[in-house]
Protein backbone atom coordinates (compact mmCIF):
# COMPACT_ATOMS: atom_id res chain seq x y z
CA UNK A 1 0.00 0.00 0.00
CA UNK A 2 0.75 3.80 -0.47
CA UNK A 3 0.85 5.66 2.39
CA UNK A 4 -0.80 9.19 1.73
CA UNK A 5 -0.58 11.39 4.16
CA UNK A 6 -3.62 14.08 3.70
CA UNK A 7 -3.62 17.69 5.95
CA UNK A 8 -5.38 20.90 6.18
CA UNK A 9 -2.27 23.43 6.28
CA UNK A 10 -2.18 26.98 7.30
CA UNK A 11 0.63 29.19 5.41
CA UNK A 12 2.82 29.01 8.13
CA UNK A 13 3.08 24.59 8.28
CA UNK A 14 0.26 24.19 10.90
CA UNK A 15 -2.24 21.51 10.97
CA UNK A 16 -3.30 21.41 14.24
CA UNK A 17 -7.07 21.36 15.06
CA UNK A 18 -8.40 22.48 12.31
CA UNK A 19 -11.93 21.38 12.22
CA UNK A 20 -13.23 22.80 16.43
CA UNK A 21 -12.50 24.82 18.83
CA UNK A 22 -11.76 22.10 21.23
CA UNK A 23 -10.19 19.78 19.05
CA UNK A 24 -7.22 20.22 20.51
CA UNK A 25 -5.56 22.92 22.65
CA UNK A 26 -2.20 21.34 23.37
CA UNK A 27 0.41 24.43 24.14
CA UNK A 28 -2.52 26.73 24.70
CA UNK A 29 -3.51 26.41 21.08
CA UNK A 30 -6.64 28.81 20.18
CA UNK A 31 -7.49 29.30 17.08
CA UNK A 32 -9.53 25.74 16.27
CA UNK A 33 -12.21 25.26 13.83
CA UNK A 34 -9.49 28.17 11.58
CA UNK A 35 -10.05 25.55 8.60
CA UNK A 36 -13.95 26.50 8.58
CA UNK A 37 -13.95 29.84 6.32
CA UNK A 38 -12.02 28.21 3.72
CA UNK A 39 -14.17 24.89 3.41
CA UNK A 40 -16.04 24.34 0.03
CA UNK A 41 -17.26 21.42 -1.04
CA UNK A 42 -15.82 20.99 -4.37
CA UNK A 43 -12.26 21.69 -4.58
CA UNK A 44 -11.23 20.74 -0.57
CA UNK A 45 -14.21 18.00 0.06
CA UNK A 46 -13.65 16.36 -3.20
CA UNK A 47 -9.44 16.31 -1.97
CA UNK A 48 -10.94 14.32 0.81
CA UNK A 49 -13.80 11.87 -1.32
CA UNK A 50 -10.94 11.16 -3.70
CA UNK A 51 -8.08 10.25 -1.04
CA UNK A 52 -11.06 7.95 0.55
CA UNK A 53 -12.40 6.56 -2.97
CA UNK A 54 -8.85 5.34 -3.28
CA UNK A 55 -7.96 3.73 0.56
CA UNK A 56 -7.31 0.39 1.10
CA UNK A 57 -7.35 1.31 4.92
CA UNK A 58 -7.04 4.56 6.86
CA UNK A 59 -4.55 5.29 9.95
CA UNK A 60 -4.60 7.35 12.71
CA UNK A 61 -2.83 8.09 15.71
CA UNK A 62 -4.62 8.23 18.77
CA UNK A 63 -5.59 11.70 18.99
CA UNK A 64 -7.35 12.09 15.91
CA UNK A 65 -8.72 8.52 16.13
CA UNK A 66 -10.54 9.49 19.19
CA UNK A 67 -12.07 12.53 17.71
CA UNK A 68 -13.06 10.78 14.41
CA UNK A 69 -14.15 7.84 16.27
CA UNK A 70 -16.77 10.23 18.27
CA UNK A 71 -17.96 11.93 15.00
CA UNK A 72 -17.97 9.77 12.52
CA UNK A 73 -20.47 6.62 13.33
CA UNK A 74 -23.22 9.38 14.06
CA UNK A 75 -23.19 10.49 10.44
CA UNK A 76 -24.38 6.99 9.08
CA UNK A 77 -25.99 7.65 6.15
CA UNK A 78 -24.10 9.85 4.14
CA UNK A 79 -21.68 8.09 1.73
CA UNK A 80 -18.50 9.68 2.52
CA UNK A 81 -19.41 8.47 6.27
CA UNK A 82 -20.57 5.61 5.46
CA UNK A 83 -17.05 4.74 3.83
CA UNK A 84 -15.25 6.12 6.63
CA UNK A 85 -17.67 3.65 8.71
CA UNK A 86 -17.10 0.89 6.69
CA UNK A 87 -13.21 0.55 6.02
CA UNK A 88 -10.53 -0.60 8.08
CA UNK A 89 -9.06 1.72 10.52
CA UNK A 90 -5.40 1.22 12.36
CA UNK A 91 -4.51 3.48 15.34
CA UNK A 92 -1.89 3.51 16.69
CA UNK A 93 -1.64 4.00 19.89
CA UNK A 94 0.80 3.26 23.74
CA UNK A 95 -2.63 3.61 26.31
CA UNK A 96 -5.81 2.78 24.73
CA UNK A 97 -7.02 -0.73 25.44
CA UNK A 98 -8.76 -3.23 22.34
CA UNK A 99 -12.18 -2.90 24.44
CA UNK A 100 -11.73 1.58 23.49
CA UNK A 101 -11.46 0.33 19.82
CA UNK A 102 -15.27 0.89 19.42
CA UNK A 103 -15.58 2.63 16.17
CA UNK A 104 -16.28 -0.08 13.45
CA UNK A 105 -13.25 -2.17 11.88
CA UNK A 106 -10.68 -0.68 13.83
CA UNK A 107 -7.14 -2.34 14.79
CA UNK A 108 -4.97 -0.94 17.58
CA UNK A 109 -1.19 -1.07 16.46
CA UNK A 110 1.14 -0.65 19.80
CA UNK A 111 3.13 2.65 19.95
CA UNK A 112 6.55 1.20 20.22
CA UNK A 113 6.07 -1.32 17.59
CA UNK A 114 4.56 1.52 15.15
CA UNK A 115 7.00 1.95 12.21
CA UNK A 116 7.95 -2.09 12.12
CA UNK A 117 3.77 -2.42 11.56
CA UNK A 118 3.30 0.25 9.77
CA UNK A 119 6.18 -0.94 6.99
CA UNK A 120 4.50 -4.44 6.99
CA UNK A 121 1.47 -2.97 6.27
CA UNK A 122 3.02 -0.78 3.06
CA UNK A 123 4.54 -3.74 1.60
CA UNK A 124 0.23 -5.12 1.72
CA UNK A 125 -2.65 -4.49 -0.79
CA UNK A 126 -2.41 -2.08 -4.07
CA UNK A 127 -4.53 0.72 -2.76
CA UNK A 128 -3.63 4.09 -0.06
CA UNK A 129 -3.17 3.54 3.46
CA UNK A 130 -4.65 7.43 3.97
CA UNK A 131 -3.39 8.89 7.18
CA UNK A 132 -5.67 12.08 8.14
CA UNK A 133 -4.53 14.61 10.60
CA UNK A 134 -2.11 12.96 13.02
CA UNK A 135 0.55 15.14 13.23
CA UNK A 136 3.10 13.45 15.34
CA UNK A 137 2.36 10.32 13.71
CA UNK A 138 3.04 11.75 10.26
CA UNK A 139 5.96 13.20 11.10
CA UNK A 140 7.56 9.90 12.30
CA UNK A 141 6.59 8.87 9.33
CA UNK A 142 7.95 11.30 6.93
CA UNK A 143 11.20 11.17 9.25
CA UNK A 144 11.53 6.83 8.31
CA UNK A 145 10.56 7.64 4.86
CA UNK A 146 7.36 5.84 4.90
CA UNK A 147 5.40 8.22 3.29
CA UNK A 148 4.47 8.09 -0.51
CA UNK A 149 2.41 11.03 -1.12
CA UNK A 150 1.19 13.89 0.45
CA UNK A 151 -2.67 16.23 -0.13
CA UNK A 152 -1.89 19.49 1.62
CA UNK A 153 -4.68 22.12 1.35
CA UNK A 154 -2.87 24.98 1.93
CA UNK A 155 -5.41 27.87 3.21
CA UNK A 156 -4.69 31.78 3.44
CA UNK A 157 -3.92 31.97 6.97
CA UNK A 158 -1.01 32.41 9.38
CA UNK A 159 -1.60 31.24 12.64
CA UNK A 160 1.48 32.34 14.67
CA UNK A 161 2.56 28.59 16.17
CA UNK A 162 0.84 25.13 16.48
CA UNK A 163 1.79 21.26 15.70
CA UNK A 164 3.65 20.98 12.57
CA UNK A 165 4.21 17.48 10.18
CA UNK A 166 7.44 18.33 9.12
CA UNK A 167 10.26 16.58 10.65
CA UNK A 168 12.87 18.73 12.88
CA UNK A 169 15.04 16.28 12.74
CA UNK A 170 17.76 17.77 10.26
CA UNK A 171 16.95 15.27 7.64
CA UNK A 172 16.94 16.49 4.09
CA UNK A 173 13.27 15.77 2.44
CA UNK A 174 12.78 15.73 -1.62
CA UNK A 175 9.55 16.09 -2.88
CA UNK A 176 7.87 16.56 -6.18
CA UNK A 177 4.91 18.74 -6.79
CA UNK A 178 2.87 16.71 -9.06
CA UNK A 179 -0.62 18.91 -9.10
CA UNK A 180 -1.93 22.42 -7.89
CA UNK A 181 -5.01 23.39 -7.41
CA UNK A 182 -6.57 26.58 -6.16
CA UNK A 183 -10.21 27.01 -4.97
CA UNK A 184 -11.98 30.29 -4.97
CA UNK A 185 -11.29 30.95 -1.41
CA UNK A 186 -7.83 30.41 -1.82
CA UNK A 187 -7.05 26.90 -1.36
CA UNK A 188 -4.17 25.94 -2.87
CA UNK A 189 -4.22 21.91 -2.96
CA UNK A 190 -1.25 20.62 -3.50
CA UNK A 191 0.06 17.41 -4.48
CA UNK A 192 3.69 15.71 -3.34
CA UNK A 193 4.94 12.49 -4.19
CA UNK A 194 8.23 11.69 -2.41
CA UNK A 195 11.26 11.21 -4.38
CA UNK A 196 14.13 8.70 -4.04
Amino acid sequence: MRILIIEFMSLDGVVQAPGGPKEDTDGGFAHGGWSGPFFDPEVVGGTFDGALSGAEALLFGRRTWQTMASAWPGRAGDPFADRMNAIPKYVVSRTLGDDELTWNNTTRIPGDEAVSHIRKLRETGDGDLVVMGSPTLARTLLSEGLADELRLMVMPVILGGGKTIFPDDGGLHTLELVSTVTSDAGVNVCTYRTTG
